[in-house]
């Protein structure tokens, strides 16, 4: 599957003390370091969980890219060469009964959603990934996933005589949940709201996850030594993820409603397959919400990236908007929260036609230094409003720093003046 266009980004100077990058890791609930150090010679790994292709693309689905773009663009200024991944779920529950609902093709509504995401993705200036993967074009890859899984005895058909899907088995694992530290009761709770199945009969564990679903009348189906069927969610992630970028990658990054399940199967999955830790850190992004409520698909109040853009917002306030929280903070989206967000691009803009202005250095070392401190945006808003609102009222005479603060704002921040 083709990504978005990459976006030309601009390259500053490197200094030598260039701090390296840390993270809050929720495995560990601590900052750690994120990222291999320069002098090792290897690429940064890291893959962001993608979205399942209806109402694409809304504020929240942007929050999480545009928060974790900051890594990749992080990483790239430290030299780094990056391998970033991430999938789409191109066949999944939510996706078929949501075609059924409105009469659409299946396969023509993922197609039409991943186009409208490619489109807002580029609008909002996220880097894409090396790899862009589907659920459906890597089905033969999930399918020799489970056959090395069961071979290793985690995989068990559960007990339907009409349906004998089969389900991935926590006990294979015995750091189960050390992602998520959820008790048992919590952890069943959060299984049946996100999609899984705890109260299915014949299951050795409630929190059991399917791998392997068989096909029911009008459902799409895949030839398979298991029968018939198609990809459970997790699997489909943890395929992809070993198969382009392997065992032990970086960061594995997403929404925080995505830590328990699909973080945790996915992590687990990993383990049992591989002997090695899935990630070494896992990210993830605060929740959007709108009028005091969760933002989400099935409350249907939806900010759509592409409505805010036909109305005439400029993408980029869009991003600042976004930038403007900590990425692991939850937030409400207002319309006050826009109007701000614009002024501040109108400001930055202003500032960066002058013919001169004030020292840039300092603005410049103060939004890498915040950038790697857990990816601190507000923070480096403010060092970039300080240097801004200084120069618009004081005559400064460095004829190179408007073009030097465009340019660190643009690569580090991915913001357009």
């Amino acid at each position: 599957m083709r990504a978005w266009t990459a976006p030309e980004v601009p390259r500053l100077d490197r200094v030598a003390e260039q701090p390296g990058l840390r993270l809050f890791d929720t495995a560990r609930r601590q900052l750690v370091p994120a990222g291999p150090p320069p002098a090792e010679g290897r690429p940064a790994r890291f893959y962001v969980c993608g979205i399942t292709p209806y109402d694409a693309t809304h504020i929240g689905h942007a929050n999480t890219y545009v928060s974790f773009d900051l890594l990749n663009r992080v990483w790239r200024d430290a030299g780094l060469e990056v391998v970033y991944v991430q999938n789409v779920t191109d066949v999944d529950d939510p996706l078929l009964e949501r075609a059924e609902a409105t009469g659409v093709d299946w396969q023509q509504l993922a197609a039409d959603q991943t186009e409208l995401f490619r489109t807002d993705m580029t609008a909002l200036n996220v880097i894409p990934p090396a790899y862009y993967v589907g659920a459906v074009e890597s089905v033969s890859e999930v399918i020799a996933l489970i056959a090395d899984l069961q071979a290793k005895g985690a995989i068990y058909a559960v007990d339907d005589a009409e349906y004998p899907d089969l389900y991935f088995s926590q006990d294979s694992d015995a750091a189960f949940g050390s992602l998520s530290h959820l008790d048992e009761e919590e952890a069943l709770s959060i299984f049946a709201e996100r999609g899984g199945d705890p109260d299915r009969p014949g299951k050795k564990n409630p929190l059991d996850c399917l791998v392997w679903r068989l096909q029911r009348p009008g459902e799409p189906g895949w030839e398979s030594p298991f029968g018939v069927g198609r990809p459970g969610w997790h699997i489909e992630c943890t395929a992809i993820a070993l198969n382009r970028i392997g065992a032990g990658f970086d960061v594995q990054a997403g929404g925080s409603d995505l830590i328990f399940p699909h973080h945790e199967m996915c992590a687990s999955e990993g383990r049992v397959a591989t002997g090695e830790p899935f990630a070494q850190v896992y990210a993830h992004s605060g929740m959007v919400g709108l009028d005091g409520e969760k933002m989400s698909k099935s409350k249907g109040n939806l900010v759509l990236v592409s409505r805010l853009r036909t109305s005439g917002v400029d993408p980029m306030a869009i991003r600042l908007a976004l930038l403007a929280q900590h990425y692991r903070d939850d937030w409400m989206w207002t319309d006050e929260v826009l109007t701000a967000a614009t002024q501040r691009l109108d400001r930055w803009r202003e500032a960066v036609r002058l013919d001169a202005g004030l020292n840039a250095d300092d603005v410049v070392t103060a939004i890498r230094a915040a950038l790697a401190n857990d990816l601190n945006a507000p923070a480096a808003l403010a060092a970039v409003d300080g240097w801004a609102g200084a120069s618009t009222v004081i005559d400064g005479d460095d004829t190179e720093a408007p073009s030097l603060v465009a340019r660190a704002v643009d690569a580090l921040l991915g913001v357009r003046l």
